[in-house]
C-alpha cells in the first residue's frame, strides 16, 4: 500500500517524547499499524503482530518471554489479544523512566484495552484515537493543525467539488486500502471486512452467539444512520430483545464503527440518559451494507441526506481526533422537537451547525440557531455546511461552508 501522510503523525511524535508507552486505538483497517511502521522506518524499533497466532499464544502464556524476544522500542499490533502483557510492560516502563516511546501499541477494542490500562498502566500510557482517512488526507492537501470550528476564513487551495465528486468520496469511505487501490474488488473487500469483524472481534471478545442476526443488526444500524437511536425499533426489525440491541450497539460504539452524538444539556448527567443520534462512521461501509452500488445511486436516492450528514459528522470528528483532541460535540433538541444538527462547545462558546443537501442555503436553514440563546451561554458563529461552491456569509452570525472545506 502506498504511504499516506496522516495528520496524526506529529501528534504521535510529540506524545512519544513525553510518554514511555502509547496506545493507538481505532476501528480495524484505518491504518494504525501502517502509520507506526512508516514512522519507524530507519530506526531500530521492532514490530510484532498478535494477529499471528504463534506470537499471540506466546504473549498470552508467557508474556515475560514474549517481551524478551520483542524488546523495546517495539510496535505491538492488536494488543487487545494479550492484555496479560500490560503488567510486564508496567514493570519495564517503571524501571526505565527515561526510555520515552518504548512501546507503541495498537488495538481495535477500546473497552477491553481500557480495562487493561486502568489495571496496569494508568498514568504511564498515552491513548490516541485514530479514524479512517479524512478528505484532506485522501487528496493530500495541507492538513489543518486546528480542529474544525466555524469561521468566515476561506480555505486556500481547496479544489471545488461537484455534487457527484462529494458523493464519490462519501461512497468511497475512509478505509485506506479501498482509497489507494483502484483495482480492488470493493464488494469482496467489504464482505471480507465485515465477516472478519464479526468472527474475529465480535465473537472473540463479546461471545455473540448469533452472528447472522448480528450482521443483520449492523445492516439496520447502517440504514438508520443520522437518526435518533431507537432500541425498540432496532430490536423489532431484527427479532431480538431490547437488552440485546443495547448490548450490540455498545459493541459497535466501542469498535469505532458507530458514533453516538448525545444531546446538549447544561446538566451533564442528563446528557447520558437522553436519546442520542446514531452515526455509522465509515460511509463507504454504510453504503455497502445498505446496497447503494454506485455514487450516482447514493446521490439521488432516499439515503442521500442522511449519508451526507453522517459524512460531515465524521469529518468534523476526524479534525479533532487526528489532532489529538476530543470534541465537545452535541445534538440540540428541545421539547418541541426543534433541532440543531451539531452544537460544538469550545472555551465556553457554543457554535451551532446545520448540515444541508443544498447549494442555496437560506434563512429557514438556520432559524433554529436562535434557540441556543436561551441556554445562557455565549453563542459564536453558526455554520450551514452544504453543497454551495463558495464559503459565503449568510449574515453577521452565520456562514455557509462547502462540505469539502471542513
Amino acid at each position: 500500500m502506498p504511504d499516506l501522510k496522516r495528520t496524526l503523525q506529529p501528534v504521535v511524535e510529540k506524545v512519544s517524547e513525553g510518554f514511555r508507552a502509547l496506545l493507538l486505538n481505532g476501528q480495524r483497517q484505518v491504518g494504525k499499524s501502517t502509520l507506526l511502521s512508516n514512522m519507524s522506518k530507519g530506526t531500530r524499533r521492532g514490530y510484532v503482530s498478535l494477529d499471528n497466532m504463534s506470537e499471540r499464544r506466546l504473549a498470552q502464556t508467557d508474556p515475560e518471554l514474549f517481551l524478551q524476544q520483542n524488546p523495546p522500542p517495539v510496535i505491538i499490533d492488536e494488543v487487545q489479544y494479550a492484555l496479560s502483557l500490560f503488567p510486564y510492560i508496567k514493570i519495564y516502563v517503571d524501571n526505565h523512566r527515561n526510555d520515552k516511546g518504548a512501546f507503541w501499541l495498537t488495538g481495535s477494542q477500546k473497552y477491553k484495552l481500557m480495562q487493561g490500562v486502568q489495571e496496569s498502566l494508568a498514568g504511564r500510557i498515552a491513548i490516541i484515537d485514530m479514524m479512517g482517512l479524512s478528505y484532506r488526507e485522501k487528496i493530500k492537501q495541507p492538513f489543518s493543525a486546528d480542529p474544525f470550528v466555524p469561521s468566515m476564513d476561506k480555505q486556500p487551495d481547496m479544489k471545488k467539488l461537484t455534487i457527484r465528486d462529494v458523493y464519490k468520496h462519501i461512497w468511497e469511505g475512509g478505509l485506506p486500502e479501498i482509497v489507494v487501490d483502484i483495482k480492488i474488488d470493493r464488494e469482496r473487500y467489504y464482505a471480507s471486512y465485515i465477516q472478519s469483524y464479526i468472527e474475529r472481534d465480535v465473537r472473540d471478545f463479546y461471545n455473540v452467539s448469533k452472528p447472522i442476526q448480528f450482521f443483520d443488526f449492523v445492516s439496520v444500524v447502517a440504514a438508520q444512520t443520522g437518526r435518533l437511536l431507537n432500541y425498540s425499533s432496532l430490536a423489532r426489525d431484527i427479532g431480538i430483545d431490547v437488552k440485546t440491541a443495547q448490548s450490540w450497539m455498545g459493541i459497535l460504539e466501542r469498535s469505532g464503527l458507530v458514533y453516538l452524538m448525545r444531546p446538549y444539556l447544561p446538566n451533564i448527567t442528563n446528557r447520558i440518559v437522553k436519546t442520542p443520534k446514531m452515526y455509522f462512521l465509515d460511509t463507504g461501509l454504510a453504503a455497502y451494507m445498505t446496497k447503494w452500488l454506485t455514487p450516482e445511486s447514493l446521490m439521488s436516492g432516499a439515503f442521500a441526506g442522511a449519508i451526507l450528514e453522517t459524512y460531515v459528522v465524521g469529518e468534523i470528528l476526524k479534525s479533532y481526533s487526528h489532532n489529538g483532541k476530543e470534541p465537545s460535540m452535541y445534538l440540540y433538541r428541545d421539547a418541541s422537537q426543534n433541532e440543531v444538527d451539531i452544537v460544538l462547545e469550545q472555551d465556553g462558546t457554543l457554535y451551532p451547525i446545520e448540515i444541508k443537501k443544498t447549494a442555496n442555503p437560506g434563512l429557514n436553514d438556520y432559524k433554529s440557531f436562535a434557540l441556543l440563546q436561551k441556554l445562557n451561554k455565549k453563542v459564536g458563529l453558526g455554520a450551514i455546511i452544504c453543497l454551495q461552491p463558495e464559503r459565503i456569509p449568510l449574515s453577521r452570525e452565520v456562514v455557509s461552508i462547502p462540505v469539502w472545506e471542513i
